[in-house]
């Protein structure tokens, strides 16, 4: 699936329960989408993650909003009185993270909502290969819509990459943190999301989801190289991680027995 850009036309309505205070806006094609910008807080690393993380969801064919690159132009910031807003615009020109806004969407409640097993045998797997710290039972970054769980927010995986040199001896790491995740009480499948999941995911499709990483997420001063360099070590770490998936399974079985 090639990455899609969308321009941004109309700055709607800030989402202030996110804490990078992503945004509502519209868009060139009239579609409404959810922006997290890059000139936010946690900065270009949270859209490496949002992207490598939604489009490896997608691969895998988990429920996802659609995700753009959402290209953002500076001077809409005129027409916003919030002095907050109109920095986050200021300083977020050129590309950005979107996604799909699903209107009416609610948070997921694991006390009024049962999640299929087989659903979510696969999301803790996926969880714990990209090392998302963000689904827990206080957090849980997940939607119902229209009766269907979607996942939301991942600038929390990929955690080690904050302050990275370029290392992936640690690749292969389990993921302790996985005793924390909201739908690990009912993913009574992982071996076999393992044996799913892991026939999707290939050199080849990492490659290409690491390639649309645009270079000036791969910036700045916490950068350890140039964006080819950066481009090339996340492609290895995801492909070591892969490859030693038997120890992050083996330690969401534990966590749940």
């Amino acid at each position: 699936m090639a990455a899609r850009i969308v321009h941004v036309t109309r700055y709607v309505t800030p989402l202030r329960e996110g804490g990078s205070m992503p945004a509502v806006v519209e868009a060139d094609d009239d579609g409404l989408y959810v922006l997290k910008f890059r000139g936010a807080g946690q900065g270009a690393k949270a859209l490496v993650a949002e992207w490598i993380a939604g489009r490896i969801a997608q691969v895998l064919g988990l429920p996802v909003p659609d995700l753009v690159f959402a290209a953002l132009d500076p001077v809409l910031a005129r027409t916003e009185g919030d002095s907050e807003i109109q920095h986050l615009i200021q300083t977020s020109g050129g590309l950005n993270f979107a996604l799909d806004y699903l209107p009416g969407a609610i948070n997921f409640d694991p006390l009024a909502w049962q999640p299929d097993p087989a659903l979510a045998s696969r999301i803790v797997w996926f969880d714990a290969y990209i090392s998302n710290v963000d689904r827990t039972a206080r957090n849980p970054n997940l939607m119902l819509w229209h009766r269907r769980l979607y996942l939301i927010d991942h600038g929390a995986s990929l955690y080690f990459h904050h302050g990275w040199d370029g290392d992936v001896s640690a690749a292969g790491g389990a993921f302790p943190l996985v005793r924390d995740h909201v739908l690990l009480p009912w993913a009574d499948d992982l071996d076999g999301a393992d044996a799913e999941l892991s026939s999707r995911l290939d050199r080849p499709t990492l490659r290409a989801i690491v390639d649309d990483l645009p270079d000036a997420w791969l910036q700045g001063p916490d950068a350890f190289g140039p964006p080819a360099a950066q481009r090339d070590a996340y492609m290895e770490w995801l492909c070591r991680r892969l490859d030693a998936r038997a120890t992050f399974v083996a330690e969401a079985r534990r966590a749940r027995a």
